[in-house]
């Protein structure tokens, strides 16, 4: 069980947005709010790739609007780069999460390795659509999607490593790290430090 049979072999990005949001290529589907596509220009230079939506995403239909997502804006102007000129996607679509016994609000569940192959279709897709310069893949989930799960972040963050699809990459933390690192100022400065790599790298 994949999205592969639900993405659209022609049409741009637009295309693609349109089949997702009727995506049941997983289990997901059913409990999210509604598919999380990704959004940016179309010829966009630089693709940042996250893990999954989270609960404001979720809400909102767009990738990045919650936390996380003003973290990352922050980092990305410290970074010399342009949110408006970046695409933004996730590596899986859907929100996956836990409900706790008391309060409503839901907690964030990593995806599997199976959900994020099941997605892996749509990101593919996304990548061939904007064909960008280069891929920025926000925590491990991200890199596991298009470096496979041999790959270590810890090990190899910040380098300028080639996807199978011949598109260079750069791997960081994610954003939600940031906001629960010891050290947060320490941990800003990291991934502000990789994001300048992608933004040296692009000019």
């Amino acid at each position: 069980m994949t999205a592969v049979d639900y993405v659209p072999h022609r049409g741009g990005l637009a295309a693609l947005r349109r089949a997702a949001a009727d995506c049941h290529g997983c289990e997901l589907y059913k409990d999210a709010t509604q598919t999380v596509f990704g959004e940016g220009p179309a010829d966009a230079r630089l693709f940042l790739v996250g893990e999954q939506p989270g609960d404001r995403e979720d809400v909102e239909g767009a990738p990045f609007v919650g936390p996380a997502g003003k973290l990352l804006d922050r980092a990305l102007v410290d970074a010399g780069i342009d949110r408006a000129e970046v695409y933004l996607t996730n590596a899986v679509k859907h929100f996956k999460f836990t409900l706790p016994e008391r309060g409503k609000r839901r907690i964030h569940k990593k995806p599997g390795q199976g959900e994020v192959s099941a997605c892996r279709p749509w990101l593919l897709a996304e990548l061939d659509r904007v064909e960008p310069e280069l891929v920025v893949l926000l925590g491990a989930t991200a890199a596991s999607a298009l470096l496979g799960s041999g790959f270590r972040l810890t090990r190899h963050r910040g380098e300028i490593v080639e996807l199978e699809q011949g598109v260079p990459a750069v791997a960081t933390v994610h954003p939600s790290a940031v906001l629960r690192a010891p050290d947060r100022e320490a941990a800003y400065q990291g991934l502000v430090a990789d994001l300048t790599v992608a933004a040296r790298h692009q000019a």
